[in-house]
């Protein structure tokens, strides 16, 4: 009798397209489109070392799939990239790479600049980018510096004064590589003072008052009142607890979310009335949508929350979570929600930063995200998944939060994104959407990790490969590597052969260039995660976006328009 493990029937459906890529874990994969590829580095890329790459293999790739696409689409997805993934180096590093492209990337640079520097940071930023020499140059050059210069003149004299908080570069070194021409007396001893130079005493009494008023605080002068100036410049001085809940109350909505801990440490929440105050600020809807709070911020402050900080505050933060998850879409039919928790999955998800490393892993925001389109589609299957499908009771009723830390404290071991789907080909179960939050880094199975890459296909090499993660050999026995897709491919057409309008959203979490699924009518591959996935997903499910549906949303923006914020 033949050898059923290696002569087994091949599910019923079509056949899986065949796999042309190999991804950093060593599985089959499909290498993305050069546009899709940069939208996803965009979004997810931090330039910190993640489990599978470090900062400097995720600008080569940034940089190779760059110089695949025209200026304007990269001046979009720089765009996309800042005011829908709230991201802060890539949208830099997009636009230096513009200003090293001729005429037409200056161009494109030009377009993009209002809506991607909306900040002193991310000023520093390109200008830091620019003067590392990474993108081919090493002064800001003519058109650069122009509107460099533009940039100064037209902010404010109060927000500058704040913006010039930070170093490497520093606002001071900025001015310095820019000369900005002061179009009045005021705006030159403005500049003078922030590039450290010494002023007599008419440019002195020309500085705006929140500088003035900020020096004479410093001297102790004044009723004793904080003035109104960045938070960051007042955490070195010596404030009583009455100042600090002062500087509380004033201040804006993140600065208040990512400070707790700094005003119960310096006894502000000893003064009176100061908890209710903060936790009605942290509650409020309004300023939650204001601030664009994402949930994992949300879930990051939750956490670090030392028992300090009033219960008050810490349950205002789970309020402002719900309202943060307001635009979780409700989808008819069958869901099921497939959270990758293996070990990959327990790096940060905005990667290894050294003392500025996050505390939120990948697996908290994939278990987030699980866990809200569960409470908004309570009938929602949820299937976490490492080396096979993990066991877990998740309860909608309960708080996102209380469900994301069940589905977070599993550790799965490998990455196995076909194990779903074959269990509900097991079950011989239906689904109308089946979506994934993952690292997309599957390989137990099918890794071919030394494979060699032709135009036929994959070839499997002569002796079984050894993975470049764990030193294990992997290999699928009896399949010929040259003619298969991946396992997720192969199990998918499966299931489709019963759900036949199925859809399979796939969310990755993580700097990469190759997915599990390629795009097409029924497979949507998005990257990184924000309110503004929620919408393309929703659009995806209605039938109005086509399979590269993520990108044809970012080529929609409109960069001539005043807001392009969505």
């Amino acid at each position: 009798m033949a050898n059923k493990s290696i002569f087994s029937s091949a599910p019923r459906g079509r056949s899986a397209p065949v796999a042309d890529a190999v991804n950093e874990a060593g599985g089959l994969s499909y290498k993305l489109g050069s546009k899709h590829a940069l939208a996803q580095l965009a979004v997810t890329g931090t330039l910190s070392p993640t489990f599978y790459a470090d900062g400097e293999a995720q600008l080569g790739d940034v940089v190779a799939a760059a110089k695949e696409c025209e200026p304007g689409y990269i001046a979009k997805v720089a765009v996309w990239s800042r005011q829908r993934g709230n991201m802060k180096d890539m949208p830099a590093v997009l636009l230096a790479h513009l200003a090293s492209r001729g005429a037409d990337g200056i161009a494109a640079l030009k377009s993009a600049w209002s809506h991607v520097v909306d900040s002193g940071k991310m000023l520093r930023n390109f200008v830091q980018v620019i003067r590392s020499g990474k993108l081919g140059r090493k002064s800001l050059g003519a058109a650069p510096k122009k509107l460099v210069r533009s940039w100064l003149a037209g902010r404010s004299a109060e927000k500058l004064f704040d913006d010039a908080v930070g170093n490497a570069p520093s606002i001071a070194d900025v001015i310095k590589m820019a000369h900005p021409r002061p179009a009045d007396p005021a705006r030159a001893a403005l500049y003078r003072y922030l590039i450290g130079k010494e002023l007599d005493a008419e440019q002195g009494h020309m500085l705006p008052d929140v500088v003035a008023g900020f020096e004479a605080f410093k001297a102790g002068k004044g009723d004793g009142d904080p003035p109104a100036v960045s938070f960051q410049r007042l955490t070195q001085l010596k404030l009583s607890k009455e100042q600090w809940a002062r500087i509380a109350e004033r201040g804006r909505w993140h600065q208040t979310r990512m400070n707790l801990n700094t005003y119960a440490r310096h006894s502000a929440f000893k003064v009176d009335g100061l908890a209710e105050k903060i936790a009605a600020k942290l509650r409020d809807p309004e300023a939650v949508r204001s601030a664009k709070a994402f949930p994992y911020q949300l879930l990051a402050t939750y956490r670090a929350c030392s028992p300090d900080v009033p219960i008050a505050c810490r349950e205002a933060v789970q309020d402002a979570m719900e309202v943060a998850l307001e635009n979780v879409p409700e989808i008819a039919g069958d869901v099921v929600v497939c959270v990758d928790v293996s070990g990959s999955m327990q790096s940060p998800v905005t990667g290894d930063r050294g003392s500025a490393t996050t505390a939120v892993r990948c697996v908290d925001v994939a278990s987030l995200v699980a866990s809200a389109i569960l409470r908004k589609n309570r009938q929602a299957r949820v299937i976490p998944f490492g080396t096979d499908v993990c066991q877990v009771e998740l309860n909608p009723r309960d708080t996102v939060l209380t469900n994301a830390d069940k589905l977070a404290k599993i550790n799965g071991g490998g990455t196995n994104c076909s194990a779903p789907l074959a269990l509900l080909n097991r079950e011989k179960a239906k689904a109308d959407l089946v979506l994934y939050v993952s690292d997309n880094e599957s390989w137990v199975d099918s890794s071919v990790a030394d494979a060699i890459l032709t135009a036929g296909g994959i070839i499997a090499p002569a002796e079984p490969p050894t993975c470049k993660t764990c030193g294990v050999i992997h290999y699928v026995s009896g399949v010929p590597l040259q003619s298969r897709g991946t396992q997720t491919m192969i199990e998918w057409e499966a299931l489709r052969v019963r759900s036949q309008n199925a859809r399979l959203v796939n969310v990755d979490l993580q700097p990469n260039t190759t997915v599990q699924a390629p795009s097409r009518k029924d497979i949507l591959n998005l990257g990184g995660w924000s309110d503004a996935c929620f919408g393309v997903v929703a659009s995806f499910l209605a039938g109005t976006l086509g399979p590269d549906a993520w990108v044809g949303e970012i080529e929609k923006i409109d960069l001539a328009a005043q807001e392009v914020r969505g």
